[in-house]
This record gives C-alpha cells, structure tokens and sequence, in this order.
C-alpha cells in the first residue's frame, strides 16, 4: 500500500513545501487538501475518491476548490467530503460563498460525528477521535491495513488524550511545527513540539514516526532537532513534498 506525501507543510506553502495532503491512490482516500490538492489528479487510480478533513483551516482546505474539475471534467464520478457538521459548514458557507468562490462544488457532503468509524469502499476499516487542543478542534485518523496501522494526526498539541488511539500504530504521520525552544509557541497556539512529539511516539509503541506540518519561516533542512528526537525515538524522518512511502516495508 502506497502513500504519496503532496503537501508536508504548515501555515503556507513555501518554495520547498505545499500545505497539508496525504493520498493513499490504491483506495482512494486522501487527508485533508491544503495547497498540493492540485497534484491529486496526478494519483487518481480509483473512480470515486473520499477525502477527509481533519479541520476548517485554510492551509488544510483551499485546495478543495482545485478539486472540483476533477468529477466536472469526468476523471472521477464523485468525491464524498468527509468531517464533522462544523467543518463541512464552514466549507461550503465560507469557502464556497459566492463572494470566494463561486463554482458550486459538486461533492458529496458527509458528515461524521466525533468519533467513530466507517468502510471505505475498498473494505478497510478507518477509525476518527476528535482533538480539543487546536482552536476549533482536529481530528486524528487511524486506517486499518493488511501492512498495520497508519494514523494520521494533524493540529494538536501532545495532551496524552489521543495515545490510546494511535498505540501500536506501524506508521504514525504527525505534525510537528516547532521545535523545543519554542514550545511556548506551541501551547498557545495547539501545536506539537518536538521532544513532546518523540515521547508520544515511543510511549505508543508505534513503529515508525513521519513528521509533516513543519514550520515554513524555518529555511534550515532540520526545522525540528530530528537528532534529539532520535535519541528518545529513533526512527523518525521528516517527509518531503512529492515522496511516496510503501507501508510495511
């Protein structure tokens, strides 16, 4: 099973990262559609495609309106718009406002509760818990593989509510925006630090950790300390735009 990473940065895009999207082509399924949205149609394997958000902000959902040629022009029959009642609100009352954006978007609007969990058409089984610490709330992801678990959780600071939910996970794909010293920042703004970020993942017990969402005012290679971070967790790589990961290997 294959994930292509098409957008690995936060806030906005930046000469080395576009904003958040995760896709898994073989089942169709994509995380949240920041500004790479528009390399989606490159993947496209499937006839129809399920997108879940993980929340409303822009950097997570501009790149909706890149998608809506896609069942316009006929490379998909549909896209279903997975999220919970107030992100789907915010979709199509703000972004899709005749003032933003005045093309209907031709999606199927599904909503989830906070928590809970569906088949995709392709069989597996995903799970959802909301997340309280990012203003407006996230929402973490864990599918259900022959290769093992792989969550995806985005948008959060580490508050212990969610270790139950990822442990065991072989992949864990998270965000990390700040590094330590400027972990101030990222309490009062619900996001991830990095030592916070390797305990969570060594005290999970998940195989392997992916770090997204990095900050894009930080022009270094390293806008994290991986380093330190593998001296509590060791396997860590920080995921670049356009790089495609073979889960189980």
């Amino acid at each position: 099973m294959r994930v292509e990473f098409l957008g690995t940065g936060g806030f906005h895009p930046s000469e080395q990262r576009h904003t958040a999207c995760l896709m898994l082509p073989e089942l169709g399924l994509i995380f949240d559609a920041g500004t790479s949205a528009f390399r989606v149609e490159k993947h496209v394997e499937t006839t129809s495609l399920d997108l879940f958000l993980s929340h409303a902000h822009l950097d997570h959902i501009c790149g909706l309106t890149y998608l809506i040629t896609l069942p316009l022009l006929g490379k998909v029959e549909q896209i279903r718009l997975h999220a919970r009642t107030e992100i789907l609100d915010a979709v199509k009352i703000q972004l899709f406002s005749e003032q933003v954006f005045p093309v209907p978007p031709p999606f199927k609007f599904c909503e989830i509760q906070d928590e809970g969990e569906l088949r995709l058409p392709s069989g597996q089984k995903l799970e959802w818990m909301k997340l309280n610490s990012h203003p407006g709330g996230s929402t973490a992801f864990k599918l259900h593989l022959d290769e093992g678990v792989f969550a995806y959780v985005t948008d959060t600071t580490v508050d212990g509510s969610y270790t139950d939910f990822i442990r065991g996970a072989e992949t864990l794909v998270h965000e990390c925006y700040f590094p330590d010293s400027k972990s101030d920042w990222a309490n009062q703004t619900g996001h991830t630090h990095s030592t916070a970020l390797a305990t969570l993942a060594k005290e999970a017990q998940v195989g392997r950790l992916i770090i997204v969402h990095t900050d894009p005012l930080d022009k270094t290679g390293d806008p994290i300390g991986i380093e330190e971070m593998r001296a509590i967790f060791p396997d860590i790589v920080i995921a670049e735009d356009k790089t495609s990961l073979e889960l189980g290997k």
